[in-house]
């Protein structure tokens, strides 16, 4: 399987066939590699929530400025961060490192007691932007997984944030929806997957030197 065709061969599908679901054993390989994705610090302030409840998805396509992808698709990928990223949040990841890797304590707790500190001088907005751009991160990966599936996908930031939190229950998990991705498999309606990918000349986007 060649990596550059899959990504030729992906694009932002508008339209889904509403009656071919995507497998469990495919959603839990998507699972696997958003868990997987490299964040700052290997601190994953980052969740992932699956939908697959047709009537949800419906409930939330007024939220997504109507964009019917939402209803169609076999699953909506809700990408969130954490609010809460505190003393208490960093330790928890020193103690998955020391349980994982036997790391000792002498070893791990200048880097932990660094972390802490530099958190504790950021403002609360300072450190959701650090988590959404862990984010950025964690789509990037799922566009790229999904297309080697033959999943498609469409990356999605036009929705409304506080309607998706409340109709999810978000904020009492001390969560906040940050991009949505509807997946699935294209429509054969869907005249956006016949046109040519439109992108820079190669030379003009990636420098050598």
């Amino acid at each position: 399987m060649d990596i550059i065709d899959r990504l030729n061969w992906r694009y932002a599908t508008k339209s889904f066939d509403d009656k071919k679901l995507v497998s469990d054993k495919d959603i839990k390989t998507l699972s696997e590699a958003f868990n997987l994705t490299a964040t700052s610090y290997g601190l994953q302030p980052i969740k992932l929530l699956i939908i697959k409840d047709k009537k949800l998805q419906k409930e939330l396509i007024p939220f997504s400025f109507n964009q019917k992808q939402v209803g169609e698709a076999s699953h909506v990928l809700v990408f969130c961060i954490e609010t809460i990223l505190d003393e208490t949040f960093i330790s928890n990841y020193f103690e998955r490192v020391k349980s994982i890797r036997n790391t000792p304590e002498d070893i791990l707790n200048p880097f932990k007691t660094f972390l802490i500190e530099d958190f504790k001088n950021k403002t609360q907005l300072e450190k959701e932007a650090w988590a959404k751009n862990q984010l950025y991160l964690a789509m990037g990966n799922l566009l790229t997984v999904c297309a080697m599936l033959n999943i498609d996908a469409c990356p999605m930031e036009g929705f409304v944030p506080q309607d998706y939190d409340r109709l999810l229950d978000l904020n009492r998990q001390n969560l906040k929806s940050v991009l949505v991705m509807p997946i699935g498999y294209r429509s054969e309606n869907d005249f956006m997957s016949e046109l040519k990918k439109v992108r820079k000349p190669l030379n003009n986007s990636v420098i050598f030197k």
